[in-house]
């Protein structure tokens, strides 16, 4: 395991737990100032803990002095390029999994380059290039993206369109009966959608985990990684396009090469901000860019034959972070986007609250539909002491997506959205909190009056209501 951070040390013993792996088969390495008491109860487990730092010049060497044919690595650190990882690990039979698409400068050319070269689109551009490099995407199984979101919010999707045309094809009648019906017992989750209906999907997320510590000034507080936070945040918004969207928003760019499913917006994604819905209310949540916005609009592409799409949902992340986050990109937005000299992860000091994770489905017969994790921080501190409910969310799909490599260890690469969502599902669950899945009563013309809901625009059309400007509040002028 590559990193020692607040995904990893909620990770690892999970994996002790349920994995048919001794400890003493673990080798983790981190660099810096590394908890004491982390590296502690490591050891006692009988896990090794090496200090070291990967780099481009030092990364073979540093897999090849711990890993070889049949081990696995598991990549929680920040920037360490994905592309150079996967293809060692390939050559050497060596499985790979990770929480997001890295690079080793994520800020490089951050000044001069065009938008469209900063996004995580280009990344999986650069990803398919190597795999069509291979002979063939055969050999060990590799799982890119597969934390919290990316990752656990596909597998949410597929269930949630299950369970839509569950109760739908229980109470409902027309002409796409026989259609929602075939998709779903085939399991095609492309026509399923389009079937269906579903125009737009947000992976819908509120925090309200509160800590006893106030922030303070120049100081980053979040409940995980602040650089992956920083990173992503002032990178520009990212959205998967649906085809039912009429009108591109203000700075938007579209892509030249590749499926074409995505367009970014020439502004930072923690300050392009929609309304959604969690089960706590509506919220204005933030389009910060994510792989998920790429994988699930990418697979739920309906292509006529010549290869054009004729069916894609609008897919992007609304997040609304914890109340100490806010204030520290607020914080940030004033110092023009310097990241702040102090750091810090919430965990022990959180006095309350639960992160509301997951998908809100919207177009379809029931108009919304919510799916995902109700994880509140007692049940937290009841699963996995010491943790927060953000962290243990991403830990409960590690687990799940190493469980099934562990099993199918010869697949090739892999993201999220390709693998079975029900046995991924079926491990992460037990430590998801409440897990929801229903039909919602909300579209983004509720609670509008215009001045106030609709920042002194008019209301949209009825016929608008899930076109992305009725759901944009803020982006560029």
């Amino acid at each position: 395991m590559i990193g020692l951070g607040s995904v990893s040390r909620c990770t690892l013993p999970l994996l002790f737990d349920e994995l048919p792996v001794d400890p003493s088969r673990y080798t983790v390495i981190d660099f810096g100032e590394v908890a004491p008491d982390a590296v502690r109860s490591l050891r006692e487990r009988g896990a090794a803990f090496q200090t070291e730092r990967i780099t481009p010049e030092n990364y073979q060497a540093v897999l090849g002095a711990r890993v070889g044919p049949g081990d696995l690595v598991i990549d929680l650190a920040w920037n360490i390029d994905t592309l150079a990882m996967l293809d060692w690990c390939r050559n050497h039979g060596v499985q790979f999994i990770n929480a997001s698409l890295e690079v080793w400068d994520p800020y490089e050319g951050i000044g001069f380059s065009h938008p469209r070269d900063r996004t995580l689109y280009a990344r999986h551009m650069a990803l398919r290039k190597l795999i069509d490099g291979w002979r063939d995407n055969s050999g060990p199984t590799a799982v890119l993206d597969h934390g919290a979101n990316p990752g656990l919010v596909s597998h949410f999707t597929k269930q949630g369109l299950l369970d839509i045309a569950e109760a739908w094809l229980n109470d409902g009648v027309g002409p796409q009966r026989d259609a929602v019906a075939e998709a779903a017992a085939d399991q095609d989750f492309a026509r399923l959608a389009q079937a269906l209906g579903v125009a737009t999907i947000h992976i819908s997320e509120r925090d309200t985990q509160v800590s006893s510590q106030p922030k303070r000034e120049n100081e980053f507080v979040n409940t995980w990684s602040v650089e992956g936070f920083h990173e992503e945040g002032i990178a520009p918004a990212e959205l998967g396009w649906g085809t039912h969207e009429k009108t591109l928003p203000p700075g938007a760019q579209t892509h030249l090469a590749g499926p074409l499913n995505q367009i970014c917006i020439a502004h930072p994604g923690c300050r392009t901000w929609v309304r959604s819905w969690v089960p706590c209310g509506e919220i204005v949540g933030m389009v910060i860019r994510h792989g998920e916005a790429f994988s699930i609009s990418d697979r739920l592409t309906v292509q006529t034959d010549d290869g054009s799409p004729s069916y894609r949902p609008t897919v992007h992340y609304a997040y609304c972070p914890a109340d100490a986050a806010i204030a520290s990109l607020h914080e940030l937005h004033m110092r023009r986007d310097r990241l702040q000299d102090r750091h810090r992860i919430m965990d022990d000091d959180i006095v309350e609250g639960r992160d509301e994770l997951g998908c809100l489905l919207m177009g379809h017969p029931f108009k919304s539909w919510w799916v995902g994790s109700l994880l509140d921080i007692d049940e937290t501190r009841r699963l996995a002491p010491g943790q927060n409910a953000t962290t243990l969310q991403v830990a409960a799909s590690l687990l799940a997506a190493t469980r099934w490599m562990v099993d199918h260890p010869r697949e090739g690469v892999l993201l999220p959205d390709d693998l079975p969502h029900e046995p991924v599902l079926d491990v992460a669950k037990p430590y998801l909190g409440p897990f929801v899945s229903r039909a919602v009563d909300w579209t983004p013309l509720d609670n509008w009056h215009d001045g106030f809901a609709g920042y002194g625009r008019p209301r949209p059309l009825a016929e608008d209501v899930w076109q992305f400007s009725t759901f944009l509040i803020r982006g560029p002028e």
